[in-house]
């Protein structure tokens, strides 16, 4: 799994991407988290860090496979009580079986390439009942000319195709796309 490239990483640190945050964190089904979430892909912490304010009795453990981000959510979460902040590969999570309540991921399947065995493991780590949730983009051909520009190692999917994964592996995924079919938020039901 690569680590993210310089213009991704700028990115993730940058004022439009946490107030995008605000909105992201309002439309997951917060309530229904439970108490014990993972977030992968956690990039710079913003949304743990929202989901901290908004529910402060969660236990969050904030993951991402890049080392520069896992130092800017360690910062921007040190002040938060029960989060941890650590590297983890998505594809291969340190975790024993049903150990959260819920996953979150938001923005970050795409650079998974091998993103159905990133489900898997978030499958794996669930406990039965739990909520996998998050946003990802919509394979199009605007989102894959962007990844190209950037030559970050990407794979983009259809609604369908992360449905379709997630079931195999006994999830049952409620999926939208939003922003003209450019990004899709899902939910497990």
């Amino acid at each position: 799994m690569p680590t993210m490239s310089r213009v991704e990483r700028a990115f993730c640190t940058t004022a439009l991407w946490r107030r995008s945050g605000g909105a992201v964190v309002s439309s997951l089904p917060v309530r229904r988290l439970g108490r014990d979430v993972l977030e992968i892909g956690s990039g710079s912490g913003d949304v743990a860090a929202r989901l901290c304010e908004a529910r402060p009795d969660l236990a969050i453990t904030a993951t991402d496979f890049d080392p520069v981000m896992v130092q800017a959510a360690k910062r921007r979460l040190q002040q938060f009580g029960d989060v941890t902040v650590r590297v983890a590969d998505a594809t291969n999570l340190p975790f024993a079986d049903d150990s959260f309540d819920s996953v979150l991921s938001c923005l970050m399947l795409h650079h998974i390439v091998e993103w159905e065995q990133a489900v898997a493991e978030i499958a794996r780590v669930l406990r039965p009942g739990g909520v996998f949730a998050g946003y990802d983009l919509v394979r199009s051909p605007l989102a894959t000319a962007i990844h190209r520009l950037d030559r970050s190692p990407f794979r983009l999917a259809n609604p369908d195709e992360l449905h379709d994964v997630c079931g195999r592996h006994g999830l049952t995924l409620q999926v939208q796309t939003r922003f003209a079919g450019q990004v899709m938020q899902f939910t497990s039901t």
